[in-house]
């Protein structure tokens, strides 16, 4: 078993026995694991295993089964993002995402640091939709997808109003849309904010507004990418499905006379 000092996001927590816990931290030296707490709730990190929580912890490392926390320092939690129920569910279904598309016990101090801003920057209250359709778009290739959103798959112009073809996986442009009759019908918009999307810089996403018809439209899109592509289901999607659905419910009824 090996001593660690490593910054670390709390993924999740759950019961184990009587008074003990899992709790599983995506650090960011030794990636995924899974740590045992005894007397979880009259230990002294009680209150630093909740999930989206970051802090610097003292780890012992078994690489052939649960670990262990010493301590902690530096805690940092997200009041803004858990006073939200909408900017919660959006960070915790990021969190999920991170767990979906690494296996454990893996370093991936880039994906730590891509989440922890993520996280940062929700709670400075930048637009939790368009942070998650970012997040969701450039960690496609943690799942082994690599999309092409920029040029034609066939004449390999840019700067087209596109359409995206399944078949073809990337886009088509206006004189190669015959090659799928099946194509997706999108907002040529949509396609143009996806190949943005993959490579934006962080300070450039102080400027980014959109409106709610073109929120609705990437997230269409972006769940038939992760459904034809990626084929998971995520218990904190169907919570965001569920939640919009319920707003749309509410919208409807402030509507009526």
């Amino acid at each position: 078993m090996k001593t660690k000092e490593s910054y670390a996001l709390v993924l999740y927590n759950k019961n184990y026995r009587e008074d003990d816990k899992l709790v599983k931290l995506f650090t960011e030296t030794a990636g995924k694991r899974m740590f045992f707490i005894k007397h979880a709730s009259k230990s002294k990190l009680a209150s630093v295993i909740q999930p989206l929580t970051i802090a610097d912890f003292m780890l012992k490392i078994n690489e052939k089964g649960l670990s262990y926390i010493d301590d902690y320092n530096d805690v940092q939690t997200y009041p803004r993002i858990n006073q939200d129920l909408y900017r919660l569910a959006y960070a915790t279904y990021v969190m999920s995402l991170v767990d979906a598309a690494i296996p454990d016990n893996e370093p991936d101090s880039q994906l730590f640091a891509f989440a922890r801003k993520t996280l940062d920057l929700m709670e400075e209250g930048l637009d939790y939709e368009i942070l998650t359709n970012i997040f969701e778009i450039q960690i496609l290739e943690r799942f082994g997808v690599r999309l092409n959103f920029h040029e034609c798959v066939f004449c390999h112009r840019v700067g087209l109003p596109f359409d995206f073809s399944h078949k073809y996986s990337g886009p088509l442009c206006p004189n190669h849309l015959y090659e799928d009759t099946h194509r997706s019908h999108l907002d040529p918009n949509v396609l143009y904010l996806l190949d943005q999307f993959q490579n934006v810089q962080f300070s450039e996403l102080k400027n980014i507004s959109l409106k709610k018809d073109m929120k609705k439209k990437l997230r269409y899109f972006i769940d038939d990418l992760y459904e034809d592509y990626v084929g998971i289901h995520l218990k904190s999607k169907k919570f965001i499905d569920d939640l919009d659905k319920w707003g749309h419910i509410m919208e409807s009824e402030q509507e009526l006379p």
